[in-house]
């Protein structure tokens, strides 16, 4: 096989055909670099493929697939206790989402999130630990500032390394999960232990000053304001303002934004201090509006599967909405089919078979058929 370039497709022809072989083939293989970037309809038939794929392996286990859809939806969305569940799942993934979508915009692949979210877990749960009597205009703030602040720190140990090193930020970023997840189980088992937790690992319960507000009866938190607010932020920065489309202009084509003077290491650093700190800040809601302390294991991966809402939404701020919320669906779906025999982790095989069929879709929207002239 040989590759001859030409704009925007690089065809890919047969051998004898050029050599003046019997026979020439009607139609011919082309890889357009252009097709990156799918139409919406590939994501559609990419959840709809993983819906099957896992249906199968759903039926092989003695299981009916369309049941336990069914099962998951309506435990996710059937019900006022199930909505508002999925929206506290959906808050973090969206901050998170939102952070690693800042990061890809230039083509930073921060998969650092989760380390970001427990660093501004951490870093909100050292106020209520070393200023437990602050009243909440004061400890709420505070706490926001401290995960904001923690996340960013954690982002920018990604961005110095790239910049300046060039060092792969898919390795640090990568490592320095493992980094937050030790310091994490550091502090809960170690200073930070609740004396009167029946040897628990986690921090002291928060007081009502240092836990978000709800709204009504439910879990669901004012979180979910920060998030929506966030993202009409983001919205509006990319589309609107000098920065943003410097941004889209560095994504799109580094070199020429290098040629134009634009500091893309500049970029690069406020970047992943924005992405840290939107993590960071996801942190600081799962602490203090849902878990009310610091505890072990206080992620379930929310920084991993933000990676795959970000690539689901194209980085879209609509679709950042939509797909956090889907999958924050599936999380509590995966909790309800535990009623019928399964286990609650069917969800995490639905979202990395999403996953995978996103990016065989990306890679075969890069091919053309044409029909030899």
């Amino acid at each position: 096989m040989s590759e001859q370039r030409t704009a925007g497709s690089i065809p890919i022809e047969n051998k004898a055909s050029k050599r003046g072989a019997g026979f020439r083939l009607p139609y011919r293989l082309e890889i357009d670099p252009a097709g990156a970037n799918s139409p919406w309809w590939v994501t559609i038939i990419a959840i709809a493929l993983a819906l099957v794929a896992c249906g199968i392996f759903i039926a092989l286990n003695g299981m009916n697939p369309f049941m336990v859809y069914s099962k998951m939806v309506k435990g996710a969305f059937g019900s006022t206790f199930g909505l508002t569940e999925t929206l506290v799942k959906a808050i973090p993934l969206l901050l998170c989402g939102l952070g690693v979508s800042i990061a890809y915009r230039i083509s930073v692949w921060n998969i650092g999130a989760e380390g970001q979210f427990v660093a501004g877990a951490m870093a909100a749960t050292a106020i209520t630990v070393y200023f437990p009597h602050l009243p909440m205009y004061l400890s709420i703030p505070a706490m926001m500032v401290a995960g904001i602040v923690a996340g960013g720190f954690w982002g920018l140990l990604t961005a110095i390394p790239r910049n300046y090193f060039q060092v792969n930020e898919l390795i640090t970023s990568l490592m320095l999960n493992y980094v937050a997840l030790l310091a994490l189980n550091y502090v809960v088992f170690g200073p930070w232990k609740d004396p009167k937790g029946f040897n628990f690992p986690g921090s002291p319960m928060f007081t009502a000053a240092q836990s978000l507000p709800t709204f009504g009866t439910t879990r669901l938190h004012v979180g979910l304001i920060f998030a929506i607010v966030a993202v009409l932020i983001y919205a509006f920065v990319v589309r609107y303002t000098r920065w943003g489309y410097e941004l889209r202009l560095i994504g799109a084509n580094s070199e020429a934004a290098k040629n134009a003077g634009i500091r893309i290491s500049r970029h690069v650093l406020l970047v992943m201090v924005i992405s840290g700190g939107l993590a960071g800040l996801a942190g600081m809601g799962e602490v203090s509006g849902v878990a009310h302390r610091l505890m072990y294991g206080i992620s379930p991966g929310y920084g991993y599967t933000a990676i795959i809402v970000a690539w689901l939404a194209k980085l879209n701020p609509i679709g950042l909405v939509v797909a956090s919320v889907l999958f924050g669906g599936l999380i509590v779906g995966g909790y309800s089919v535990q009623t019928i025999g399964l286990p609650s982790s069917i969800s995490s095989m639905i979202q990395g078979a999403i996953l995978f069929f996103l990016i065989a879709g990306g890679m075969a929207g890069k091919f053309r058929i044409r029909r030899n002239s």
